[in-house]
């Protein structure tokens, strides 16, 4: 289309070269139309910076949020109260946090199980025993794990911050089943799970107003950090990994130059 177009626009007729640009726009409005999921936009998250780290204030800003409000639903299986030593919170918080909850341990000596305080290297707890008891409910659904859903979802940050804060009022002539709430970023705009933020209902420990998208971008921080614990070492070790190339490319070119020096600067003369 924009080579027939670069076409018409060469031979001067314009009205005909008006005609072919509505058509290509028109196309292409339909082609976006005729999907059932709006796409994020691309916001800027400054931990993901070649140079920056991790926000520790709005990781604890996140977890506070994960804890009050995603985890009455959604679990996250993969980290544990130990690996937020020194992230979140101190290792005394985190011990007093722990052992709130009773963790089921065994078997004992009599082979039976038994419930224990939590410990530091205690998962956080699930909100249901199982899978079937988390389907029943939710109405069959079954809420997932978080633990690494910015790398499960296209987009991961800019999607999961655009699905908390995207809930509206469905458009004329979009039917709703009961239960179903109308979110444009989700597949075909009707998702079960209602809108889990409202403003005001984190009242965070430092004094930051608890609005709606400051609630997403936090939540949305502790998640990224739960699906990639390590990425502030990894941005440690590859400055340092480059420091070395650097170094061992200048002391090679230094060599080279030393030690090619006198076959460069011969001079062979040939006598009869």
């Amino acid at each position: 289309m924009a080579h027939r177009l670069r076409e018409v626009l060469k031979h001067g007729n314009r009205a005909t070269a008006a005609a072919a640009a509505t058509f290509a726009t028109a196309t292409a409005s339909v082609t976006l139309l005729s999907e059932d999921v709006v796409h994020p936009l691309h916001l800027p998250w400054d931990h993901l910076d070649a140079m920056a780290a991790y926000d520790c204030t709005s990781l604890r800003r996140g977890f506070q949020v994960y804890r009050q409000v995603c985890a009455s639903c959604h679990s996250i299986e993969r980290i544990h109260y130990r690996e937020l030593v020194g992230v979140t919170h101190t290792t005394a918080e985190l011990i007093e946090m722990a052992a709130e909850v009773d963790v089921v341990d065994g078997p004992n000596d009599e082979g039976e199980m038994f419930e224990r305080p939590g410990k530091l290297t205690d998962a956080l707890p699930k909100p249901y025993p199982n899978e079937e008891a988390g389907r029943s409910a939710n109405g069959g659904a079954l809420p997932p794990d978080l633990s690494l859903m910015v790398k499960a979802r296209h987009a991961g940050q800019d999607y999961l911050f655009s699905l908390l804060t995207g809930y509206c009022d469905a458009p004329e002539g979009k039917p709703m089943m009961p239960g179903l709430y109308y979110n444009p970023y989700f597949p075909g705009g009707a998702i079960a799970m209602p809108p889990p933020l409202q403003d005001g209902g984190i009242e965070y420990e430092d004094g930051t107003p608890g609005t709606i998208s400051q609630q997403a971008k936090d939540v949305v921080q502790f998640l990224n950090w739960c699906a990639e614990p390590e990425a502030d070492e990894r941005k440690k070790s590859a400055a340092q990994y480059m420091m070395v190339i650097a170094f061992t490319a200048v002391m090679s070119g230094y060599y080279k130059r030393f030690k090619w020096s006198p076959f460069k600067t011969r001079s062979i003369t040939y006598l009869k």
